[in-house]
Order: C-alpha cells, then sequence, then structure tokens
C-alpha cells in the first residue's frame, strides 16, 4: 500500500471514529449463487445403494436451504471419490453436471436427477469415501406461474412448504424420501460428533420426580 493510499484510508478512519460516516453500507444482501452439501463417510462405502441414499440426504439438505432463501437451481453437480491415501487400492474421482428442465427447488425433481447422475458416474469396484452435490446458477424464485407451470406444480410447492414446516419444529428429516434411506450406515463417525448432552437424546439429563 502506498503512503497516499495509506493516508486517505487513516483519514477514513478518523472520520468514522468521530461519527462522520465516510463508508457508504451495503442495503443489499447478496444472494449465494451455489449451495454444496458433502460429506467424508464413517466408513468406506462399496455398494451402490448406499452411494444413492446419502447422495439423496444431501440433496435433500440443499434443496431445504435454497428454499429457506427463496432461490432455485438452474443445475446439480454430483461427485464421488475414493481415499487419495488408500494403500493398496486404484484411486477414483468422478463428477458430472446436469441441467434441469427448468429452474427449481423441488426436493423429488433434485434427488431423481441426482440419481441419474450417479448411475453415470458410479463404478462398482471401488470403496468411495466421499461423497457430495452442488446446486449452481441459483436465482431468485419467481412465484409467477410460467407457461410451463400446473396445479401438479402448485401441489408440490405446498407439499415442499410442509415437509420444510414439519422439519423445522420436529427436527431434520423428520419427513424424507424413501431413497435417503433409514439406517445410514454410511453417516459420519460419532466421534467427530458433538459430545454436549443435547447432541445425544439419550444422554439428556433426567430429572426425577420425588
Amino acid at each position: 500500500m502506498d503512503k497516499k493510499s495509506s493516508n486517505v484510508l487513516s483519514s477514513r478512519t478518523a472520520m468514522e471514529l468521530r461519527g462522520i460516516s465516510c463508508i457508504k453500507l451495503e442495503k443489499t444482501l447478496s444472494k449465494r449463487k451455489s449451495c454444496i452439501v458433502s460429506r467424508s463417510f464413517g466408513k468406506r462405502v462399496k455398494h451402490f445403494q448406499e452411494l444413492k441414499e446419502a447422495v439423496a440426504n444431501y440433496c435433500l439438505n440443499a434443496s431445504e436451504k435454497i428454499r429457506s432463501e427463496s432461490l432455485v437451481a438452474k443445475a446439480i453437480t454430483v461427485f464421488i471419490r475414493t481415499s487419495p491415501f488408500q494403500r493398496n487400492s486404484n484411486y477414483y474421482s468422478s463428477s458430472k453436471t446436469m441441467d434441469f428442465p427448468i429452474a427449481t427447488n423441488n426436493s423429488i425433481e433434485i434427488v431423481k436427477t441426482a440419481v441419474l447422475i450417479l448411475n453415470n458416474i458410479f463404478k462398482n469396484g471401488y470403496r468411495y469415501q466421499k461423497a457430495g452435490i452442488m446446486l449452481t446458477g441459483l436465482h431468485n424464485d419467481d412465484k409467477e406461474k410460467n407457461l410451463f407451470s400446473s396445479e401438479k406444480d402448485e401441489k408440490i410447492n405446498n407439499l415442499m412448504r410442509s415437509i420444510d414446516n414439519t422439519n423445522y419444529k420436529y427436527g431434520r428429516s423428520t419427513l424424507s424420501l424413501a431413497s435417503a434411506g433409514v439406517q445410514k450406515k454410511w453417516n459420519m463417525r460419532k466421534e467427530y460428533s458433538s459430545k454436549i448432552d443435547t447432541a445425544d437424546f439419550y444422554c439428556l439429563p433426567k430429572i426425577r420426580v420425588i
């Protein structure tokens, strides 16, 4: 930084400290352009079904996030990889992007497209360590109906709102899709989760009434 720039910044800082505004406030919040959800698995994943459940869960989380910000996505990328540090095993990494016919935040549509991509990039014989999805081309959700809108779309939007409200009230994944699985054996290792009491239902303190 040269001396001239330093003097200008110093003068502005001094004036701000005296209550004289010199820097314009940013009045509009910039919307995010993408949304990524990815995790390393608690154990290596070999089967397509487990990988599919993980990807479906990531899609549900991402679509819930963009709906909360009134955004829709133009495209989705799915990526998977094995561990680069895994001995006696070949490394494999792949990803693919697919556009939605119409920008959407519909969980069902997003999961369906992600599974199609996963079918294309999945290879048998590998022990996968990580997977993730990325929603891109995010922009404001235009509530006005377009030429392709239908009553079915309105019903799906109402369904998404109902799911979001229920999960907000009773906890994430209270309502989910069958493709997201139930047991989730691929999930993150528990030793990396928070150790606070409220992170585990069975660790909550018990109150005994005498």
